[in-house]
């Protein structure tokens, strides 16, 4: 299913973490084929807010030529946000798991039947189809019957970029894989088990890239990744860019499951979990898609040299 240029009219959903890096490359790319009009769906309260960062990032939307649409994907229904979505030819969900549970599924409901030519949901993520439904995290099954959702139907066009975890969470320390405050580094599963990870300005550039490639792609999944790493070479990573030797733990995938299973709402504990178990989690570098065009992301040195502070 090849429909003409259905990216003239694009609505990313979101200006988060994410979202923001999503709609800096989209308006960087925008003059160079063909002025594409780009908007954003932003709370109204998010808009109105007093906070100054808030401020600074409608300021940022406005300076980049992007239109903001007043929307709430969360308590609008699906008829309403159907409606607002009819009016753009590709949707870009950059609303993710915070937004609570449901609500995946609502989003693609609406831009299907919104009738929306293409549609890139979020994803942004591991490979479900992979890990299957009933993982540690309860969220990801959701994701799965998003993509049922879409390979159900063949009227929108949709596209799956899958990217691994973000770099950075690596190193938040509530996730408490990199603790740089005990000088430690924990394996999840075992220190052979392997993660891809990707930032979200690298998500945003290969979302831009690969949403405008020709000849276009479409109603797949494709891979991309700043790095695929084992939590060993995670932990020398870190010993090697902050010039120290960390502490290395091993948690393994049975006491990952067992502090779950004492606890089996924490989403953190959830997260540890699913990675634990290497499934799904991980694929090889030299197989995606910005290594078979030839584009450099950043890997996690790269990362830990950029953000860390040496001690």
């Amino acid at each position: 299913m090849q429909t003409p240029n259905p990216t003239q009219d694009i609505l990313v959903l979101g200006a988060g973490e994410l979202g923001v890096c999503v709609l800096r490359e989209l308006a960087r790319v925008a003059s160079s084929k063909g002025e594409p009009r780009i908007s954003v769906l932003l709370r109204p309260s998010a808009i109105a807010t007093g906070d100054a960062s808030r401020k600074r990032l409608v300021e940022e939307i406005h300076r980049l030529g992007i239109g903001i649409l007043r929307a709430d994907v969360i308590n609008d229904s699906i008829d309403a946000l159907s409606e607002h979505f009819s009016r753009f030819d590709t949707v870009i969900s950059c609303v993710g798991f915070t937004a609570g549970a449901g609500i995946q599924l609502k989003i693609t409901r609406a831009v299907l039947a919104a009738g929306v030519k293409r549609y890139v949901p979020w994803q942004f993520g591991v490979d479900y189809d992979v890990i299957g439904k009933g993982s540690p995290q309860d969220l990801f099954d959701e994701q799965l019957d998003v993509r049922g959702l879409l390979r159900a139907q063949q009227k929108t066009e949709w596209l799956i970029i899958s990217t691994g975890m973000f770099t950075s969470f690596l190193f938040e320390p509530i996730f408490g894989v990199v603790d740089l405050e005990k000088n430690t580094v924990h394996a999840l599963g075992s220190w052979d088990t392997e993660v891809t990870v990707t930032t979200p300005e690298d998500i945003g550039l290969m979302t831009a890239h690969i949403l405008f490639a020709e000849p276009r792609v479409a109603n797949q999944v494709v891979f991309v990744a700043g790095d695929t790493l084992s939590y060993a070479q995670l932990a020398d990573a870190v010993d090697a860019t902050l010039n120290r030797t960390v502490l290395r733990v091993e948690w393994t995938l049975d006491k990952l499951r067992d502090d779950l299973v004492a606890d089996p709402d924490d989403p953190i504990k959830k997260y540890r979990a699913v990675f634990a178990e290497g499934e799904g989690v991980a694929w090889p570098k030299r197989r995606t898609y910005n290594a078979e065009h030839g584009l450099n992301l950043t890997t996690t040195a790269d990362w830990i040299e950029q953000h860390m502070n040496y001690t």
